[in-house]
């Protein structure tokens, strides 16, 4: 909020002097009860009901005033913040987003920085302008009468006490209804992305129990959040009531007594009832703020969460020219909780070579494959390129140098270009087109409604799995980069038309350096030597065919991915 400290200082400013001006209001009702009414003089009686209206219309110029002037500062403080948020998470690497709930991320960013919003607009506001002006009407009421004020305290001193209590108790409540409904937003989020399979193996119902049951939970914390408010406001009710009764009470001994005036007492009551809304907001206001902190403690989760994968202070530049000469050396990668999956990885891919990465299930070949372009960082040995350390390029540098095709291919809301140029901002359409046809794309996407401007829905659904790894496949060959990582980019593909994509790799692969994690014995046939890897260390290197004559263990790998294409191996 620092940047909007002259906008908040005139919203606190206009506040105060609204409230000072209805606080004016009952001194000049005991001026008009104790002046002409007592005295049964009607000749200043105008100037004061004018003096009246005056500030009743200062009061709601000035409360108009403030809305005005908050809406700006409370908007860019919900929009800074939601920005930094969405910045942080693009920093943080893959482990984080691999532990936290999309949901519990999604309702931070959304739900969470609304609250924050409305307490920067109002409770924060108020929260300052209504203590102040509680203390200057008790302090009116002290010079009004200081028995007046006695009662005045014994209403208001307990009301301090019991607000501490409920305040305690509600935080808690209010930090489970907003976990909740990260939990629930997660479940419907799940929901929507997998529709197909939940419908395909009929688990709607099932999900559907689940989020009944995620919604009746968040009510039940919802209805107590309620209970705990309904009882606050009540007290906060009646005490001020019964502080009112009390001053009429000693008011009226006062007036028949002769040591206090109608006026004094009218005023003094009007006073109090004047501070009926700055008291009975009390309960409403600490319910804001008590969101509020619950909200920021979920944000601020994220945003100290370190960003573990950055690029050094000074970036090395590019080699020029740059080859794409890639070694592992020594490569070693553990889990947080000390689970290794690689030990001692060394691998030499000369510049232009196609090697492929075979390994069972769980033998750590996608983690490999993650490491060269850092979405996660080597706990042991290094990876260089032509030389240099990749920890010493700039990110930016480096994923422009390795493009990444992934076996699940992510699509995103965007059209076709936008999707196939998402690394190469300034990508042209000539481009674009080279890559669609590298990936056998070029004529699906020419037949959609609008060719390269279709928008892709959500996830690319509305496509064939073979179509959005082909689009996939597109995106990461589009800037011609130094060294490719495909991650099984064929997977997807028929048998015609991993056929024709593996003849444009082919010439693609020529002047590439390229990994590729292999799960099928024919795009085995693309790569130049193949590594197996067993057990996160490499266990032989070799051609295809070396593998096939030596080694058992590669020989039964390739039976399980196509028992027909190795027994016509060995044959010939």
């Amino acid at each position: 909020m620092r940047p909007h400290r002259a906008r908040m200082t005139v919203v606190l400013s206009a506040t105060m002097l609204a409230m000072l001006c209805g606080l004016g209001i009952p001194l000049l009702t005991q001026r008009i009860v104790d002046g002409p009414i007592q005295n049964k003089q009607t000749g200043p009686l105008p100037w004061l009901i004018l003096g009246v209206l005056v500030l009743g219309l200062a009061e709601a110029a000035l409360f108009y005033l403030r809305r005005k002037v908050v809406a700006r500062p409370a908007a860019e403080v919900e929009a800074r913040m939601r920005f930094d948020l969405y910045q942080h998470l693009q920093r943080l690497p893959v482990a984080f987003h691999d532990r936290w709930q999309s949901g519990q991320l999604l309702s931070r960013a959304t739900n969470d920085l609304t609250t924050v919003r409305r307490f920067v607009a109002f409770a924060i506001v108020f929260l300052i302008v209504n203590s102040a002006v509680v203390l200057i009407g008790l302090g009116i009421i002290a010079a009004l009468s200081p028995w007046l004020m006695v009662v005045a305290l014994c209403g208001a001193l307990p009301l301090i006490v019991i607000s501490y209590f409920f305040e305690a108790k509600f935080k808690v409540v209010a930090r489970r209804a907003q976990d909740q409904a990260g939990d629930l937003t997660t479940t419907v989020e799940e929901s929507v992305l997998g529709i197909r399979v939940l419908k395909a193996f009929g688990r709607g119902p099932e999900l559907s129990k689940r989020f009944l049951a995620q919604a009746r939970d968040l009510r039940a914390t919802e209805l107590n959040k309620i209970s705990i408010l309904a009882a606050l406001w009540s007290v906060l009710i009646v005490l001020p009531e019964l502080s009112i009764a009390g001053m009429l009470g000693v008011g009226a001994v006062g007036i028949v007594n002769g040591w206090m005036t109608v006026g004094t007492l009218v005023a003094a009551v009007a006073v109090s009832a004047y501070l009926r809304w700055p008291i009975d907001s009390i309960g409403w206001l600490l319910a804001e703020t008590n969101q509020a902190a619950s909200a920021l403690e979920r944000y601020w989760e994220v945003i100290d969460s370190p960003v573990t994968i950055t690029g050094p202070a000074s970036p090395a530049p590019l080699p020029t020219p740059l080859r794409g000469h890639v070694r592992f050396e020594g490569v070693r990668f553990a889990f947080e909780d000390g689970r290794e999956v690689l030990s001692g990885v060394d691998l030499d891919l000369r510049p232009g070579e196609t090697l492929a990465l075979v390994g069972a299930t769980g033998s750590g070949k996608t983690t490999l494959t993650a490491l060269v372009p850092r979405l996660a960082d080597v706990t042991g040995g290094r990876i260089t390129i032509d030389g240099v350390d990749v920890r010493d390029f700039s990110l930016e540098d480096l994923r422009t140098v390795v493009g990444t095709a992934f076996e699940e291919p992510v699509l995103f809301s965007a059209s076709v270009t936008e999707n196939v140029g998402l690394g190469l901002p300034d990508v042209t359409e000539a481009q674009v087109r080279e890559a669609l046809r590298v990936a056998k794309a070029e004529e699906f996407v020419d037949a959609l409604p609008w060719g390269l401007a279709t928008r892709i829905g959500e996830q690319g659904l509305s496509l064939s799995g073979g179509q959005r790894q082909r689009l996939a496949l597109a995106r990461a060959v589009v800037g011609r980069p130094a060294v490719l990582v495909l991650d099984d980019p064929l997977s997807a593909l028929d048998v015609h038309t991993e056929a024709e994509v593996e003849g444009a790799l082919r010439r693609v692969l020529r002047d590439t350096t390229a990994l590729v994690v292999a799960h099928r014995s024919s795009t085995v046939q693309l790569a130049d030597r193949v590594a197996l890897l067993v057990d996160g260390k490499i266990e032989a290197i070799g051609s295809h065919r070396e593998l096939l004559d030596t080694n058992e263990e590669y020989k039964r790998l390739l039976s399980s991915m196509d028992e027909d294409l190795v027994e016509e191996e060995v044959a010939s």
